[in-house]
C-alpha cells in the first residue's frame, strides 16, 4: 500500500465531485486526489500509471460500469490484487443485498455519504487516518 499515492474517487455525479474536493482540501491530507466520472476511465488509469493509488472509493450506481463490476476487476487482476489498494464503497444507500455482494468482492468498506457536510468530512477523514495507519504486505519489503 502506497500511503503516500493519489487517492482515486469514482463518482459521476458532479455535485457530489465538488463537495468531495472542497472536503479533501479542508483536510490538507498530502495525497493527490484523482477524480473519475466513469469506471472505465478510473481502470485505465490504475493500470496504466506508475504510481500506485493510495485508496479507491468507488460510488456503486455508475454509468457504463457499476461499481460492483469495477470491483471485480481490480480483484480478479492479479497485478492489481498484489498491489493491496484498498477498495471502498461509498454511495448514497445500501442494502443487505449490496453489502453481502461487496463482501464476496473483498470490498474493504462500505459506507453511505453522510447528509451533512460536517458528518461527509468526518467520514472521509476516519477512512483516510485508519488507511494510514493500517499495515500492508508491501512495507516490509
Amino acid at each position: 500500500m502506497n500511503k503516500n499515492g493519489p487517492i482515486i474517487v469514482i463518482e459521476d455525479d458532479m455535485d457530489d465531485q465538488e463537495v468531495l474536493a472542497e472536503i479533501f482540501s479542508r483536510l490538507e491530507y498530502k495525497n493527490e486526489v484523482c477524480y473519475f466520472a466513469d469506471g472505465n476511465k478510473a481502470l485505465e488509469f490504475i493500470n496504466k500509471t506508475d504510481v500506485q493509488p493510495f485508496l479507491i472509493l468507488s460510488d456503486i450506481n455508475m454509468p457504463k460500469i457499476n461499481g460492483f463490476e469495477l470491483r471485480n476487476k481490480v480483484f480478479t487482476n492479479e497485478e492489481l490484487h498484489t498491489k493491496c489498494i484498498p477498495y471502498l464503497f461509498f454511495t448514497t444507500s445500501a442494502t443487505k443485498k449490496a453489502v453481502i455482494d461487496a463482501c464476496a468482492l473483498s470490498v474493504q468498506g462500505f459506507f453511505i455519504k453522510a447528509g451533512t457536510l460536517t458528518a461527509l468530512e468526518n467520514t472521509i477523514r476516519k477512512i483516510v487516518e485508519y488507511w494510514k495507519e493500517c499495515i500492508a504486505p508491501g512495507e516490509f519489503d
